[in-house]
């Protein structure tokens, strides 16, 4: 039963104010205090749970009951039915039985952490809010495996919080059908090893934060990691686990630092590995990275679904192709067909293609046959789903030296442009002014062939190397018209011609 309290505190406000104000007021405070009373969105009451000690009370305002802090061993029977935020942290509730929410259809947010949780029954949000909850706080407790069963009901939970707790396993399951899962915090527990192949993009569309921080995660799944969505890596947070350091390792953090991931720009320090295997000697290898010198970080920077579709290998070498698909698991099944309609699976064909499991293609020796454009195929029976690649491959046949640069006609059109340039700025700057011949008188007829000369010899500057002997220049002796000879400078010989 709920007692309410808010009509006694209106009546010690309202009565003194009644008796010090004149009768002309009365009426008016009257009706103003009774539109307060109607208008307050917010009822204080005190609500018994059913527990044998009267002391253990929950506090209600409005929709939001809060029994915190009240040694509470199990969930309280009698729960008002409009709450919408129920908050049972720092109890001592050990296990969630089934139906324990029944009835409270308008649940939003359930709190529990800082309690004793260590299991919850099959239906244990049965006949609750459902579609509805989308906050449970479930930190600070006992829990030491996440099993399939204990979200099914809660299709419509956006934030999970599990951390601080003894988590050893989190089952394949665990998180199906939260669509609308936002963010998930598992941090601070004792997992060593995460099923990344179920959070797929048509499974979890929403999902921004994965916290696995604090862990004891000893080798990390970098193909399923790259095959989760972007959002989800760039809310991944890996630091403070017993990562081996190892240049895979090493490569997908340094990507993820060159992108600008918070995961990873914010938590720098943290980021830790174990050098040979030993818990003692670990390394902030984003501090002191030269235990990673030698790795090939440029054949790591690009992701397997970021590979061209076209490679070219030249013929007797081997190459490899990835069938790259966003499917992943245990059920998931591969398939090749060659370019000559030829069905492949692990192990392979002939000795000429081997297959591996996890759907790689090797062409151990490649051929002339061997170009053309394979096709893969990933199955996922369990779920009925399945992704198609195709990647065109081109055999080199020439295996000897590398072939020659074409003849780069663009490169000679330039070069001619120059020469012609040149040559035309020779023929204005540099053509000398000719004069007649000192030791010869002129005549008409000589005039005309000193003319011709000139001509003649202001063609021929253009194609002779050398200029001739009367080239204009400090020094040199000139003549005029009468035969006499002067020594000219280049500015004065320049005025006369």
């Amino acid at each position: 039963m709920c007692v309410d309290g808010r009509a006694g505190f209106l009546q010690g406000a309202v009565t003194p104010a009644l008796t010090a104000a004149s009768p002309s007021w009365w009426s008016v405070v009257l009706v103003v205090c009774l539109q307060l009373l109607q208008l307050s969105p917010v009822q204080a009451t005190v609500c018994w749970s059913q527990v044998s000690s009267p002391v253990n009370t929950c506090l209600c305002a409005s929709d939001i009951v809060s029994c915190t802090a009240l040694g509470l061993e199990q969930v309280p029977a009698e729960i008002p039915v409009s709450a919408i935020t129920l908050d049972l942290s720092h109890n001592r509730i050990d296990q969630l039985t089934e139906a324990v929410f029944e009835g409270l259809s308008r649940l939003e947010m359930v709190r529990l952490a800082h309690n004793q949780l260590s299991t919850i029954h099959l239906g244990a949000f049965q006949n609750t809010s459902g579609a509805l909850l989308r906050h449970l706080d479930l930190s600070s407790n006992q829990l030491h495996v996440l099993k399939q069963h204990y979200f099914q009901e809660l299709s419509g939970l956006e934030e999970l919080l599990l951390f601080d707790n003894r988590i050893v396993r989190v089952e394949s399951n665990a998180l199906a059908g939260l669509g609308n899962l936002r963010k998930a915090y598992l941090s601070h527990n004792r997992l060593t090893h995460f099923p990344f192949f179920t959070i797929q993009e048509h499974s979890h569309p929403n999902l921004i934060m994965l916290d696995l921080s604090s862990n004891h995660l000893l080798k990390l799944p970098l193909d399923e990691i790259a095959n989760l969505p972007i959002p989800v890596q760039k809310g991944l947070y890996l630091h403070n686990n017993s990562l081996e350091c190892e240049c895979s390792m090493y490569g997908l953090f340094r990507r993820w630092e060159q992108r600008g991931y918070a995961s990873v720009r914010h938590f720098r320090q943290e980021h830790t590995c174990r050098v040979y295997g030993i818990q003692k000697g670990t390394v902030r290898f984003f501090q002191h990275d030269r235990y990673f010198e030698k790795c090939n970080l440029t054949a790591m920077s690009q992701p397997l679904s970021d590979q061209e579709s076209i490679i070219s290998v030249r013929v007797g070498k081997a190459v490899l192709l990835h069938c790259v698909t966003t499917l992943s698991g245990h059920s998931v099944t591969f398939l090749w067909v060659s370019p000559n309609q030829e069905y492949v699976a692990p192990p392979g064909n002939n000795g000429s293609l081997k297959m591996f499991t996890n759907g790689s293609l090797e062409i151990v020796a490649a051929r002339a046959e061997d170009s053309g454009v394979y096709w893969c195929m990933a199955l996922d029976q369990q779920q009925q789903r399945n992704e198609t690649r195709e990647i065109n491959v081109t055999v080199v046949l020439h295996r000897g030296s590398e072939s020659h640069e074409s003849f780069n006609t663009g490169f000679t059109t330039l070069l001619g442009c120059v020469v012609s340039l040149v040559l035309v700025l020779m023929y204005l700057y540099l053509t000398p002014c000719r004069c007649p011949p000192c030791t010869k008188a002129l005549t008409p007829a000589g005039q005309k062939t000193g003319n011709e000369a000139v001509a003649g010899s202001g063609q021929s500057s253009i194609l002779t190397p050398t200029p001739p002997t009367t080239t204009e220049g400090p020094g040199h002796k000139v003549c005029d018209l009468s035969g006499n000879q002067h020594n000219l400078s280049p500015g004065r010989l320049w005025g006369a011609s």
